[in-house]
């Protein structure tokens, strides 16, 4: 028998794991979402260039595929540049191979205290001759319309800085079964759609895919303020946000899609990366430990609880956490281009993401620095 105040406790420790679940669900459903613009008039006004920055680095496998899709856009005034960042593989041939409508920037060896991504995409600015800037990861394929369809919409929405969440291709089992969970918990913690509210103090971008104007650029440092930061992209848009810019981000699946990770390793690596950062805090960590097991795994135990202590409001209670879990999991794994039945699996999810926290907290604590393409960086406060 359950005392009367436990079960108390763990009905509304229960009613608050719903709300989380309503809350994920809630901000799918306020993320907006951007697709291909019609094509315009064939009278359209002269457009300012856009110079579009590859940051690429041991990239011979994507860009060839990137690259081909930014030379089939139907934006008329393009300069596309990728940065050749001391690769040891054909990613120089690739380039040097679609010249001279690519240019190839050969930025100078990587200084104390800058990241190789933000070294290469600050070099790539510098190169840049256009009213914009579309910062573009190598592995990102894009529609023809994609350049256009964000232009318009970021002068639309008087957007300073303009980001899209393309599709995520998901082929193997690993990625089946934690990227959608990963996506999931960017949405929650970042609070994405409230990033599009005014007065809002949310701020990300996905540097996969992020516009704009080169003057905001400039007046705010670009990525030289932001030089030692791993996850420049979220660094970058809290400078913005911070400037009292206007920031937009959008859901945008049919203009752009992109497979983050090709194997095992490399998705631990990288999800590695973005946890750990190079801005430790051991309290962030172990509170988003106890925060994954208190809100997807504990409250599976309710169930099973209720039915030994034959204790009716906890057994209902555990039936509903249990429907509004799995479910929810399964229709983020289907949106999101996996099977549902992967959704099922989502406590399998839950554990690798508790091991990548665990990982991150233990290196934290040893003043481990991060590890990305062949680079590491030290660790922060």
């Amino acid at each position: 028998m359950v005392p009367f105040w436990a079960e108390l406790l763990l009905l509304a420790a229960g009613v608050v794991v719903l709300l989380y679940q309503g809350f994920a669900l809630l901000l799918a459903a306020q993320m907006p979402r951007l697709d291909p613009a019609p094509p315009p008039p064939a009278t359209a006004e002269p457009r300012p260039r856009i110079s579009v920055v590859i940051a690429a680095r041991n990239e011979e496998l994507d860009l060839p595929n990137t690259l081909d899709d930014l030379l089939a856009q139907d934006y008329p005034n393009l300069e596309i540049l990728v940065v050749e960042d001391s690769s040891t593989d054909r990613t120089r041939d690739v380039i040097d191979a679609r010249a001279p409508r690519v240019h190839r920037v050969n930025p100078p060896p990587l200084p104390d205290g800058w990241v190789g991504k933000s070294w290469a995409c600050w070099n790539g600015a510098r190169a840049a001759t256009g009213d914009w800037l579309l910062f573009l990861d190598a592995d990102v394929r894009t529609h023809p319309a994609a350049v256009r369809t964000t232009y318009e919409w970021a002068v639309r929405e008087h957007a300073d800085l303009a980001t899209i969440a393309p599709r995520v291709e998901m082929q193997s089992f690993w990625e089946r079964l934690v990227l959608p969970f990963y996506v999931q918990v960017v949405l929650t913690y970042f609070r994405t759609p409230h990033v599009n509210r005014p007065g809002s103090k949310a701020a990300m971008a996905n540097g996969q895919y992020w516009l704009t104007p080169r003057p905001v650029y400039d007046a705010l440092g670009g990525h030289a303020a932001i030089r030692s930061i791993v996850l420049e992209d979220i660094a970058m848009a809290r400078r913005y946000r911070a400037a009292g810019r206007s920031l937009r981000v959008a859901w945008a699946p049919e203009l752009g899609q992109t497979r983050m990770y090709r194997n095992r390793n490399e998705m631990f690596e990288g999800l590695l990366k973005n946890v750990h950062g190079t801005e430790f805090s051991a309290a962030r960590l172990t509170g988003s430990i106890a925060g994954l097991i208190g809100l997807f795994l504990l409250p599976l135990a309710l169930l099973p609880l209720g039915l030994l202590t034959g204790t009716l409001a906890l057994t209902l209670m555990g039936g509903i956490l249990y429907f509004a879990l799995f479910g929810k999991h399964v229709v983020f794994a289907r949106v999101l281009g996996a099977p549902g039945a992967y959704g099922l699996l989502y406590p399998a999810a839950v554990v690798y993401y508790l091991v990548l926290l665990v990982t991150s907290l233990g290196r934290g604590l040893r003043r481990k620095p991060v590890a990305w393409k062949g680079r590491s960086y030290p660790m922060g406060p």
